[in-house]
């Protein structure tokens, strides 16, 4: 079966690849030659994954799905939330991190969760697909791997951070790879 991912991020890419496997050629919107930049202006996660599937719907006739992926803080009141690529400027995620350990240095509370939301557009129906994993905020950057936030949050039941798990262990409990999942069981009935 061949979908395409709304997104032109490399690691999401790979990402979502790795966990769908061979059963599914997964094309990027650079493989349908899609440069835009594709609006997220909604207010939800539901919201932006929608807006950019039915973006490359209208625009390009292909079935889709989309993500749209935020970190929230507990002890921020959910932020950065939907702004979390842009939290400190456009997708600059050495900021974003700065940004979010300075709000968080006097704050005991850092607890965490990463949110994923994926929107597919198939046969003219829409579903929803969301997988969450809990954590916290670690005090300083950790690990070189992964992208993102990555290197400061530590997931639940876990001593080190996204970044130092590596890949296939991240996988296998991340927030997109529980989405991912719930996706691939989706596709595999049909």
């Amino acid at each position: 079966m061949k979908l395409v991912f709304a997104t032109n991020n490399s690691h999401k890419l790979e990402e979502v690849r790795q966990i769908l496997g061979d059963r599914f050629e997964v094309l990027s919107l650079n493989d349908i030659g899609c440069h835009e930049d594709i609006p997220e202006t909604g207010d939800t996660f539901q919201d932006n994954a929608l807006q950019k599937a039915r973006y490359v719907k209208e625009h390009y006739g292909y079935d889709c799905f989309a993500d749209d992926t935020g970190l929230e803080v507990k002890a921020l009141d959910g932020a950065p939330g939907v702004h979390s690529a842009r939290y400190a400027g456009d997708h600059d995620s050495e900021a974003n991190m700065t940004k979010l350990l300075g709000e968080l240095e006097k704050k005991s509370d850092r607890s965490a969760q990463f949110r994923t939301v994926i929107a597919l557009l198939l046969n003219g129906q829409e579903l929803l697909f969301e997988g969450i994993v809990t954590g916290k905020i670690g005090t300083e950057r950790h690990g070189d791997g992964g992208f993102g936030y990555d290197p400061i949050f530590i997931p639940d039941g876990y001593t080190q951070t996204f970044s130092e798990m590596g890949a296939e262990s991240k996988n296998l409990i991340s927030h997109r790879g529980r989405a991912v999942r719930k996706l691939a069981e989706y596709l595999k009935q049909l």
